[in-house]
Formats: structure tokens, sequence, C-alpha cells
């Protein structure tokens, strides 16, 4: 999970041959953004995914916690009832998303799968994540 600039939040581990959603809420209480005053944040405004995510348990969730979201419906037979079209411009701000996946598919440990253990593979995750702060607080010289 990543937010609106491709900062990466959260990451979570499921078997392989399992689909994502089964996750979702996991993930989405896994994350937690400080704030100035207060509580931290642990709902954003609005969620944008790809149409992997557009099964009714993802969409139940999401209305039960008054998110609102930017995600297509699947296409095909017994897709469900029909909703309403997506707002393309929220659409549009989920190649964050696709970049932060793409930036940690280029760090080589991770996406060879050197480490075989989930425990040792999330500690590659986290340092590459690690990485990508420091990055951020600390922008290279070059221009």
């Amino acid at each position: 999970m990543t937010d609106s600039n491709g900062i990466p939040l959260a990451a979570l581990l499921s078997p392989g041959q399992r689909h994502e959603v089964p996750v979702f809420p996991a993930l989405m209480d896994s994350v937690s953004v400080p704030r100035a005053q207060g509580c931290p944040r642990c709902r954003p405004h609005r969620l944008a995914g790809d149409k992997a995510y557009g099964y009714e348990p993802v969409y139940a969730y999401l209305r039960r916690r008054g998110i609102a979201h930017a995600i297509p419906q699947r296409s095909g037979p017994g897709v469900g009832r029909l909703r309403l079209p997506v707002d393309p411009d929220t659409y549009k701000k989920r190649n964050a998303v696709e970049r932060a996946v793409g930036w940690l598919k280029g760090c080589r440990s991770i996406a060879m799968r050197h480490e075989k253990l989930a425990t040792n593979f999330m500690a590659m995750v986290k340092l590459a994540f690690i990485r990508q702060y420091l990055r951020l607080l600390r922008p290279s010289d070059r221009t």
C-alpha cells in the first residue's frame, strides 16, 4: 500500500497461490499515519485500485468504513450488479502505486526472490522501504 505520492506505507505477505482480497482488510488496518495533533489517521479519504480488487467484499469493507473508491468493476460473466462509472481523475492517480511496485521490482533481491522464507523476504521488503524513505529525506545532489 502506498500513498498518493508513491511512498510505501505497508506491505503484507500472503501465500503465492492466494488472491489478495482475503488479506485486504488486514492490509488496510495495518496503516496509521500520524498527525500533528490528535489520533493517527487510519482511514484514507479515497482508495484507487485496479480491477483485481473489484469484488463485493472489498466494496462492502470500503462502504462500512466510509471510504470513497476508484476501483472499476470486473468484466465477464457473473460479476454481480452494475456499478456507477469510476471517476477518471481519481483512477489516474493509481499510477503512483504502479510506480512503487515497479520500483520495488527493481530491487534485485526482491524481484528474484532470493530469500525463500517469508520472514526473510519481508525483512528485505522493509529494507527496501527504508532505502526509499532515506532517498526521500536526502535527495541526491544530481541535477
